[in-house]
């Protein structure tokens, strides 16, 4: 009788996983090999064309002979081809490397130079999926929010208040508007609501979605989250960390239009936090705060000669709920107690 050690079990997942490793590692080096046949097919389809005067009929019987020839083969189909004729039309006369392509599912490239306008919106893409291993339906779901459109839009003093790289890398994490629209919000609802409909939505019924708007890096730290200061409490709306840029971000959300003393009561919220909770090895606290709307010219006039950073947007939200609906709804008492009860 053989005995079952925890050594052996240990020992045991340790080659699982290095298994795992080489599947994955040959499922990514299959998926580029494929993509560079299609590309060097798109390639001498577009030259003989070009050489021989070649009609798109021609992509008929080449589908045809090809999967004649190869019929335990996928992806010869007259619409493949085509795509393949397109993707490489796409890129072609591209003035930065476009490696990246490869690394990618096919099917998401076809989605992306099927939507995208220019290749700097393409490569975006292409650098979300890769970073943020954005599925076909996220990446979908992305691109129809235009998140390239939005993506690094906030109004900030990031530049004049973190060094160069910090900089960069917090202003894009912003967005300008947020899209909200995944949130169940009654018709008339308040600033409470948004915030708790936010985590409410973010913990207990979608995360992916809510996470997915936030950006990538974003850990979920608390909501109302309590300060003191010189035996004084307040409140923080939400509080996250940021994993990639290694610091926490205070988010205030505003049901009305911006204005400037908000600035001020976000730049006090950081400080606090600054000074109580960020640690030896955290970089400064940034603030992000979103209103309902903003003027521009008063957002730049009001951070201006603040000396944390901030960081303002605004948000939309198109999917009220209808008032037939709202009453099936739990009330904001309902949710602040499911989530006293999960803490």
């Amino acid at each position: 009788m053989q005995i079952i050690t925890q050594e052996y079990k240990q020992f045991l997942l340790e080659i699982k996983s290095k298994i795992q490793s080489a599947q994955l590692k040959a499922h990514i080096k299959v998926n580029e090999e494929m993509l560079k046949l299609y590309w060097e097919i798109g390639s001498m389809i577009i030259s003989k064309q070009n050489e021989s005067s070649w009609g798109d009929k021609i992509l008929e019987n080449i589908s045809k002979d090809l999967k004649k020839e190869f019929p335990n083969l996928q992806g010869f189909s007259v619409t493949n081809i085509k795509y393949m004729r397109q993707w490489v039309l796409f890129y072609s006369n591209s003035q930065q490397p476009v490696d990246q392509i490869f690394q990618i599912p096919w099917g998401h490239n076809i989605h992306i130079i099927s939507k995208v306008k220019n290749i700097n919106e393409s490569l975006f893409y292409i650098s979300k999926i890769i970073q943020d291993n954005y599925s076909r339906a996220q990446l979908v779901e992305q691109m129809k929010k235009e998140l390239y459109q939005r993506s690094g839009k906030a109004i900030t003093n990031f530049e004049s208040k973190l060094p160069k790289l910090q900089s960069d890398l917090a202003k894009e994490i912003t967005k300008d508007p947020y899209n909200f629209d995944f949130l169940s919000l009654r018709d008339s609802y308040d600033e409470k609501e948004l915030e708790l409909g936010l985590i409410e939505e973010a913990i207990m019924q979608n995360m992916t979605k809510c996470l997915l708007e936030l950006g990538s890096g974003f850990a979920f730290v608390g909501q109302q989250y309590k300060i003191t200061v010189d035996k004084n409490d307040f409140k923080i709306d939400l509080l996250f960390y940021h994993t990639k840029l290694h610091c926490f971000v205070v988010v205030e959300l505003k049901t009305t239009d911006f204005k400037p003393e908000y600035t001020g009561k976000l730049n006090f919220y950081i400080t606090a936090i600054d000074e109580q909770v960020k640690g030896e090895f955290d970089k400064p606290t940034i603030g992000i705060l979103i209103c309902k709307s903003k003027s521009d010219m008063i957002v730049e006039y009001a951070l201006r000669n603040v000396n944390t950073p901030i960081g303002i947007s605004q948000y939309e939200l198109t999917e009220i709920l209808p008032k037939e609906y709202q009453s099936s709804l739990p009330s904001i008492e309902q949710i602040e107690a499911e989530l006293e009860g999960i803490k």
